[in-house]
């Protein structure tokens, strides 16, 4: 019985193909963060009609890109003041 239930949790995690599945992290940057970024980028009208959803992957892959990089130039900024 144990073993069966270990198969059941490990497929749990796997897509139907066998692969593992990949989570999915909510909640990493506060929506202030999301919408002063999409400010920056000029996105945000998009967002404000469509939804998050409305915006483009190249657009989404530019806010982390841009929030990456406000990350790095704080722990930058962090690191030169010690």
């Amino acid at each position: 019985m144990e073993y069966i239930a270990q198969l059941e949790a490990d497929y749990r995690g796997m897509t139907k193909k066998g692969m593992p599945k990949m989570s999915r992290r909510r909640g990493v940057m506060s929506d202030q963060l999301k919408e002063e970024i999409a400010r920056e980028l000029g996105i945000y009208d998009t967002i404000q009609q469509e939804g998050w959803g409305g915006i483009k992957s190249r657009d989404a892959g530019n806010m982390v890109k841009q929030a990456i990089q406000m990350a790095e130039r704080q722990l930058r900024e962090q690191s030169d003041q010690r």
